[in-house]
């Protein structure tokens, strides 16, 4: 399934998705898909692929290589993906940016881990260059297995600074079942599969982007203060073992203190609550934890002394701020009608979503999009910095809307 938008200045965003058992073949067809339309494919600039978890990351690049050869790609592994033809897993979704009023420069940083600020700057540096279009912004993919992904916003943001909006996510990862340490991701640059690395690509555009995020999740019970933290991991809250100090604010079964699986069934819906400038952001808990030490992460760093809430949300809630998330980034265009939306949405929302609110979320990105193409992916973390330098998320929606 194919469905493209074109601009009046020949800018033309397109959108593929297929599936399939022969990973190669999906990875063509999604991405033929994505470069067919109003101008059969002309001045592709660049591929931006989420693939299934499912699929042998190699046979996704080689597909993608003989449908789109001399194309920069970047991309990466999927717990679900987004597109016109719905949200579903084992699938892949390509989306094609293409004409003179896109510009790309795309680039990768290897071995991230133990240097996250470093390879956040060593990959905007090499993606800094400025084309001389009006409007820039940075899509940027990282593994999500790497701990404190703040880090690496941080180490871009010191490159590109605040004019630079940042928007992306965290690889999801595929996980054995019944041992949720047992992960592995991939991400995609250029024909090449990567781990422990960072992949971005600067769009520089013509005409007007805009990033948004929000999240559905309310404050639950009174505040809990960070007494001990490191290497991204929350080790007490209140001077108590963390974990057991969270379990016990929101009531949780017994089964949960103990069973990895129970733990992550009760945390998914239930994220940390953590204070920053821009208000309370969440930071999900469900697969980074450790029973024996009793430690809780997030994702990114959470700073000593730092103030933490219990949170709850419902479908409602999750669907409003869907809802809200695009609204705002398409206003952000300033009345200018939009070519398409890029949508990256949390794969720990789906357990809350259920299959009828997943397939909800995805009738939302179509209404707002208003017969324009969409797509993204389910991250395991989400990227979108607009103002100051935080931008790593967790159970929220980030959406780059391009005018």
């Amino acid at each position: 399934m194919s469905a493209n938008g074109v601009g009046a200045d020949g800018r033309w965003l397109g959108v593929g998705s297929a599936t399939g058992p022969d990973a190669a073949v999906a990875a063509f067809r999604a991405a033929a898909g994505a470069l067919t339309g109003a101008l059969t494919g002309a001045d592709p600039r660049l591929l931006l692929v989420f693939a299934s978890v499912d699929y042998d990351p190699a046979s996704v690049a080689e597909g993608l290589a003989m449908a789109a050869p001399g194309v920069p790609v970047i991309g990466c592994s999927s717990r679900g993906e987004i597109s016109p033809a719905g949200s579903r897993g084992s699938s892949i979704v390509a989306i094609a940016f293409g004409g003179p009023g896109f510009a790309v420069t795309t680039a990768v940083a290897e071995g991230v881990s133990g240097r996250q600020r470093l390879a956040g700057a060593e990959v905007a540096a090499a993606v800094a260059e400025d084309s001389g279009l009006p409007h820039r912004v940075v899509l940027l993919l990282t593994d999500s297995l790497v701990r404190e992904q703040e880090s690496i916003l941080r180490g871009c943001y010191g490159v590109l600074g605040a004019g630079v909006p940042m928007v992306g996510g965290a690889a999801a990862e595929r996980r054995e079942a019944g041992n949720h340490l047992c992960a592995s991701t991939f991400l995609l640059h250029d024909g090449k599969v990567h781990t422990d690395a960072v992949v971005a690509a600067t769009l520089a555009s013509a005409g007007p982007l805009s990033v948004s995020v929000r999240h559905g999740w309310r404050k639950f019970g009174e505040p809990m203060i960070v007494t001990s933290t490191g290497e991204g991991r929350v080790y007490t809250l209140d001077d108590r073992p963390a974990m057991d100090v969270y379990l016990d604010r929101l009531g949780a079964p017994p089964e949960a203190y103990t069973d990895a699986a129970a733990f992550t069934r009760f945390a998914l819906p239930r994220p940390l609550g953590v204070q920053r400038r821009s208000g309370v952001q969440p930071r999900n808990l469900a697969t980074g934890f450790d029973l024996d030490g009793r430690s809780i992460s997030g994702g990114s760093a959470i700073d000593h002394g730092c103030l933490t809430w219990a949170m709850c949300g419902d479908e409602q809630s999750v669907l409003a701020a869907a809802d809200q998330a695009c609204a705002e980034a398409i206003d952000g265009l300033g009345g200018v009608e939009p070519l398409g939306l890029v949508t990256f949405s949390c794969s720990a929302l789906l357990p809350v979503l259920g299959p009828d609110g997943t397939r909800r979320e995805n009738e939302t990105f179509a209404a707002r999009s208003a017969g324009k193409p969409f797509g993204g992916f389910h991250t395991s973390g989400e990227i979108a910095r607009v103002r100051g330098i935080d931008g790593f998320h967790n159970q929220t929606l980030a959406v780059l809307a391009l005018g």
